[in-house]
């Protein structure tokens, strides 16, 4: 009986392996959080109280809420998408409104339409291609622009005293946005591209957007008052706190290296 051996050696139990994309993007994950936490710990030479920090506070957390809301309701890549569009655009706004200033003119507040609109358009790309994704986008941005005209806006009854609240007004505003989505998805369900169960479908991203806006603009007043009034020690411990774990995530590459984990 011939003895047949491996040239090659012998082979390993277990090689695991990881996707190259994935390497990469835990590492701009971890360098963005390096930058974070270097402006968290640079608080005082961005103009404290009434730096940019203000602003980015507001737009990671904003981001962070509806990309979470979204997400669970739509799928992880629109709330990504989606989450980042709104949370940026609405930030800009509140971060006006707490320095007292008039809000944006309506050219401004159409392009923070559009921008919106472009998030849930890339959102519902790989849901339900170009052409939907397209006409839901041009839809939602002219309904947000004849909402800024009518005076209701992201911003409306504005307050920042620490505890949640909910006017009449956004409560009213809530329920237009959750009708105006749905009917928006049904018109593209029926003049663009048919969908299985568009009213299923509308009615889920009605219901989303709308339970989304709604806890946001309840919680609203606490996430401004926190703020304007951040601490300036709990700052500091957070962005130490960042940059340890942007770190972690940027010395991933050496530890795959140091435990041969091959890259797909």
């Amino acid at each position: 009986m011939n003895d047949v051996r491996n040239k090659e050696g012998p082979r390993p139990f277990y090689n695991p392996c990881m996707n190259h994309h994935t390497l990469a993007a835990i590492s701009i994950t971890g360098t963005c959080l390096d930058v974070l936490g270097s402006l968290y710990l640079a608080y005082d030479l961005l103009g404290g109280r009434y730096g940019p920090l203000r602003l980015l506070t507001r737009a990671v957390t904003y981001s962070i809420i509806f990309g979470i809301g979204y997400g669970l309701g739509l799928g992880l890549f629109f709330g990504f998408a989606s989450g980042i569009a709104t949370g940026i655009t609405v930030a800009i706004e509140f971060n006006r409104a707490a320095r007292g200033l008039e809000h944006y003119s309506l050219p401004w507040e159409a392009l923070f339409s559009a921008i919106r609109g472009l998030g849930f358009s890339l959102g519902l790309y790989r849901i339900l291609g170009l052409r939907f994704a397209l006409a839901f986008g041009v839809l939602l941005t002219i309904g947000q622009v004849f909402a800024y005209a009518r005076g209701m806006r992201p911003a409306t009854d504005y307050d920042a005293s620490g505890r949640p609240r909910l006017t009449r007004r956004q409560f009213w505003g809530t329920v237009v946005r959750t009708i105006g989505y749905l009917a928006t998805a049904l018109i593209c369900s029926a003049f663009v591209r048919h969908v299985d169960h568009a009213w299923a479908f509308a009615i889920r991203v009605g219901l989303v957007t709308g339970l989304v806006t709604g806890i946001v603009i309840t919680v609203n007043p606490f996430i401004e008052y926190y703020a304007d009034n951040l601490p300036e020690r709990r700052l500091g411990v957070f962005g130490i706190a960042l940059i340890l774990c942007g770190f972690a995530l940027q010395s991933l590459q050496y530890w795959l290296a140091l435990f041969d984990i091959r890259l797909s």
